[in-house]
């Protein structure tokens, strides 16, 4: 099916990716739209992360997304960079064209394929990222076993996953990278359409690394609420399944 959906170009692969001067502010990473001038007049966005809380029996430190990202006291100029990318173009319409003719075998394989494409899209993306677009690990040169390990250096991390969890965070990135221009959209609940899509910021840091916020105290929750300027409902909406106290929601 592969090598059909190949020579027919049946499947259509769209992405964007772009990077902007950032500095973290606490747990925000502030992004810039003047690399000289980073102030509040240039502020485009901020990021709001999330911080470990979960007591660790190590002396690991407790993470943020936000610690990948040189703070704006210290005079560094860094960046962060996000994209989003797709290779579900059609595959709604080929997959319901499947089903009509009770075909359910290439309804669910057409799925799977365009997912898996999807993903190797997005590893695709990040390398060039690495190596030519950002281009701060231009003499990478690792095997496939290597990649899959994740030896490169730094991460893509997408909202609503372990390490930030809050899933509207997705709502400034697609505001930035117009990701809507490349038909990648988003549903109400702030999942990506066409389902076969990849989205994810962009971290340079040499000790960047994946990690899982884990269950966060009503204190954090609170402080993330008024950092997002949201009511209480809504916070414990979005970040349910990370609390760790009983809400009415």
């Amino acid at each position: 099916m592969l090598q059909e959906f190949i020579e027919g170009k049946v499947l259509c692969a769209n992405g964007v990716v772009a990077f902007y001067p950032a500095n973290s502010v606490g747990d925000d990473i502030e992004v810039y739209s003047d690399d000289q001038n980073r102030s509040e007049q240039t502020r485009i966005g901020v990021l709001r992360t999330l911080r470990q809380q979960c007591e660790k029996e190590t002396d690991d430190p407790y993470l943020a997304m936000s610690d990948f990202v040189a703070p704006l006291s210290s005079g560094i100029r860094d960046y962060i960079g996000m994209f989003a990318c797709t290779a579900g173009i059609n595959a709604e319409e080929l997959v319901e064209d499947y089903k009509k003719k009770n075909d359910d075998y290439r309804a669910i394989m057409t799925e799977a394929l365009a997912d898996r494409l999807a993903e190797a899209f997005a590893e695709y993306v990040h390398e060039e990222v690495r190596k030519t677009l950002w281009g701060y690990a231009k003499e990478e040169s690792l095997d496939t076993e290597d990649l899959l390990k994740i030896k490169y250096e730094g991460i893509r991390p997408a909202p609503g996953y372990p390490s930030q969890p809050d899933h509207t965070e997705k709502l400034l990135m697609w505001e930035l990278l117009e990701a809507d221009k490349a038909g990648i959209g988003l549903t109400e609940s702030l999942a990506m359409t066409p389902p076969a899509s990849v989205s994810g910021l962009l971290f340079a840091h040499a000790d960047s690394k994946y990690f899982a916020v884990g269950q966060i105290t009503k204190e954090q929750a609170t402080d993330y609420q008024e950092r997002k300027s949201w009511d209480t409902r809504t916070a414990e909406k979005w970040l349910r399944p990370i609390l760790n106290y009983d809400t009415d929601v």
